[in-house]
């Protein structure tokens, strides 16, 4: 599982040692050192291992696991590596015919915890890819571990085994703490706010005629409800459900429904922005001139969406430009603070009133030292590239 926050503290605990029998694989050496990090077991001790030491394999299969791999420790004997240990335990899938305990892992980390708790030393031998721990070593331990695997597939890799045992320990360790929760964002709904929220509801399944047939309706009502109880809603859950509703019965408020408009839409609605701005903003016009506003920002021409995207992909331009930006009282369609311009896209066969409100604007920025460019829409969806170097060259003269 991907995921690592590298920016926590990991847990320093005081555990068993990981002791790998003569390990033939590198790779397996690494593998188990990732699984031991993954559960804050930090002391590896290697028996001879097959391909020597250091590995480059095990470096690269530990994935970030290098205190571990960077601090393991070499012996012999099996003998020599558990020299300092008091409890040590021998992990095996097969029966070992040998007079002492036989446990699961679970109880291996609990008696494990216990010890190490009192100050004793612990460890777990791991035994050969191919064949195991040999009976003499098997002699070797306290304790032996086995796991509760499907006896007719019993082997399990030696980065498997180390996960097992180092999960169990950690568990136990840690009581079983998760790294994260669940985030409490909002407050618990109070039955008032779920109550609205249900007669709101119960209001517009009724304009669509939903609870039918009559005599169903009380039984409708009662498993809407429990759907709603049953998932303990917040305030947040609240809101936003409220606000489903409202939108699946009025619609999406506003005039804007998405789309593209083309030359001559957007020349109309133009027109009708200039002719209802030119008497200046009152509380008569303003909801008027924000809404038809509105609607040419969320419905693009073609031409317009064209240079926008530019704007914003090509290296020339990125960043410098915003659309629909308000600059005073005046929404020019394109402007670069940064350069003091602002692009007017002018559309085929434009009104009176446009114009009009167009030279307005015009006066009224390069009163404040904004300079104007006027880019026929035309001339964007004839010849983009034509465009946008013209603009280059504007903005290079600019400086």
């Amino acid at each position: 599982m991907s995921g690592t926050d590298k920016t926590k503290a990991g847990h320093d605990l005081a555990g068993p040692v990981v002791i790998l029998v003569e390990p033939q694989l590198g790779e397996n050496i690494g593998m188990a050192a990732r699984a031991m990090g993954n559960f804050a077991l930090s002391r590896l001790r290697l028996v001879k291992p097959r391909d020597g030491w250091p590995n480059v394999a095990a470096q690269r299969a530990a994935a970030g696991a290098d205190h571990i791999i960077g601090n393991v420790e070499l012996f012999d004997t099996v003998e020599q590596a558990i020299a300092d240990l008091t409890l040590v335990f021998a992990t095996t899938a097969r029966a070992h015919d040998q007079a002492k305990p036989v446990v699961g892992p679970e109880t291996a980390a609990a008696e494990i915890v216990g010890h190490v708790g009192r100050g004793g030393g612990a460890g777990i031998l791991f035994g050969r890819e191919r064949s195991g721990l040999t009976n003499e070593e098997v002699a070797l331990a306290n304790r032996i571990i086995t796991f509760p695997v499907n006896p007719g597939f019993a082997s399990l890799n030696l980065a498997q085994a180390v996960l097992l045992i180092g999960y169990e320990w950690f568990k136990l360790s840690t009581a079983g703490a998760l790294p994260f929760a669940m985030p409490e964002r909002s407050e618990p709904a109070s039955q008032h706010q779920i109550q609205a929220f249900f007669d709101n509801l119960v209001a517009e399944l009724d304009k669509v005629e939903f609870l039918r047939p009559a005599e169903k309706r009380d039984t409708m009502l009662v498993n809407l409800r429990n759907i709603f109880t049953r998932m303990d809603p917040t305030k947040q859950d609240m809101h936003t459900l409220h606000g489903v509703v409202m939108a699946i019965a009025e619609g999406r408020k506003g005039p804007a429904k998405g789309g593209v408009l083309d030359g001559a839409q957007a020349t109309r609605l133009r027109a009708l922005l200039a002719e209802q701005g030119q008497g200046g903003a009152t509380a008569d016009n303003s909801s008027t001139v924000r809404g038809l506003a509105r609607l040419l920002r969320r419905n693009p021409t073609d031409a317009e969406r064209i240079l926008w995207q530019s704007l914003t992909k090509d290296r020339r331009f990125a960043g410098q430009f915003k659309r629909q930006t308000p600059v005073g009282r005046h929404i020019p369609d394109f402007v670069s603070f940064v350069h003091r311009i602002a692009i007017e896209l002018v559309n085929p066969h434009e009104s009176d009133a446009i114009a009009a409100d167009r030279a307005k604007r015009r006066a009224w920025l390069e009163e404040r030292d904004y300079r104007v460019v006027d880019v026929q829409a035309a001339d964007v969806e004839r010849d983009l590239e034509g465009e946008l170097a013209r603009l280059e060259a504007g903005l290079q003269q600019g400086r």
